[in-house]
């Protein structure tokens, strides 16, 4: 038997010891790709302003390069990106579409893990329709209380106010950087009459975000509306509300006692808030085809039984031919 030349034995045994270097390599640059490429996931899927024991409040982060962006902060919304293993430092901001509990009643514990665990020398963004500020500031006195202690003790050094900035945002373009690109658009979740508290006072908001690989919009609360079909036109992902008046809601609100409670003017105002203000599953379909999206992910739901919300797709189906999906907490898309 030949033996190989001693030049082309070291080359080989070279080439065989640069084999496992380059599969690490490859891993870098494939985990490096995965990184940059722009993920969603529903944090929170349940409509309010009930609580649920599966299903935390109304909630969504866009990750894109590393980089994560929260979108509405409804209960629950800490705990998911702990579960989802969201590092608190790689928050950037977060934007709240509509003031409504069930999108803000998390804000607070987000903002004191923000201070507790995130970057001490980044200031966390809070952006949202008019309302957004005056949340966000008495927020930041009940998450100053804990800096002040924390300062005392030693285990800190910068206050609480020096880590967030809050603004109550126009309509058009909110936010931009490296990453993505951030608009803005009312939405039909309020019709407040003339002379309510709320009347000319707040707003609802839809957001797109333009990153470099996919746009991705989300409703928020809303009900039939052209501006989100014009702020979604040719989007990858639409993530939006859906709802079910008769069926899910008013059976969910028998259960629980409150139908019960209410007047028949409530009662009244309940089912037409819920058919004007939030969308049916129909009417997401023609704002779908109108905006000519790529795929429906449908969240903010009721309980269903079996948790089957199929129906749900087969109405969005009369109207719209592309993907229809249902999400649950902690889904990626």
């Amino acid at each position: 038997m030949k033996l190989p030349h001693r030049r082309q034995f070291l080359n080989l045994a070279a080439g065989a010891a640069a084999l496992p270097a380059l599969s690490r390599i490859a891993t870098a640059q494939q985990s490096e790709v995965a990184t940059r490429r722009t993920r969603v996931v529903t944090l929170g899927t349940r409509s309010g302003p009930t609580a649920d024991l599966n299903r935390a409040q109304s909630s969504n982060v866009l990750i894109t390069n590393g980089v994560a962006y929260v979108i509405d902060a409804g209960d629950g919304v800490s705990r998911r990106l702990i579960r989802l293993g969201v590092n608190f430092r790689d928050i950037a901001n977060v934007f709240i579409t509509h003031p409504h509990s069930d999108h803000t009643a998390g804000l607070g514990a987000l903002m004191m893990w923000l201070y507790d665990r995130g970057n001490p020398t980044k200031v966390v963004g809070i952006y949202g329709p008019p309302g957004t500020a005056a949340s966000a500031q008495a927020l930041l006195q009940f998450v100053s209380v804990n800096a002040e202690i924390r300062i005392s003790d030693g285990t800190k050094s910068v206050p609480a106010t020096k880590l967030f900035s809050s603004k109550d945002a126009d309509e058009g373009m909110v936010f931009q950087d490296a990453n993505v690109k951030v608009t803005a658009a009312e939405n039909t979740h309020f019709h407040f009459p003339q002379g309510s508290p709320g009347y000319g006072k707040y707003k609802s908001y839809a957001y797109r975000f333009d990153a470099a690989d996919r746009s991705v919009v989300f409703t928020g609360d809303t009900g039939p509306s052209d501006a989100i079909a014009q702020l979604a036109r040719g989007a990858d992902l639409l993530i939006s509300e859906v709802t079910n008046p008769v069926d899910e809601f008013t059976a969910e609100q028998i259960k629980a006692g409150f139908w019960q409670r209410m007047t028949s003017e409530e009662q009244k105002n309940s089912i037409r808030h819920h058919i004007e203000e939030h969308l049916l599953p129909e009417d997401l379909g023609k704002m779908a085809a109108h905006a000519n999206v790529k795929t429906v992910v449908m969240t903010h739901v009721q309980p269903s039984p079996n948790n089957d919300y199929s129906r749900y797709i087969d109405e969005v189906k009369k109207h719209y031919s592309g993907q229809v999906l249902v999400a649950k907490d902690l889904m990626e898309f």
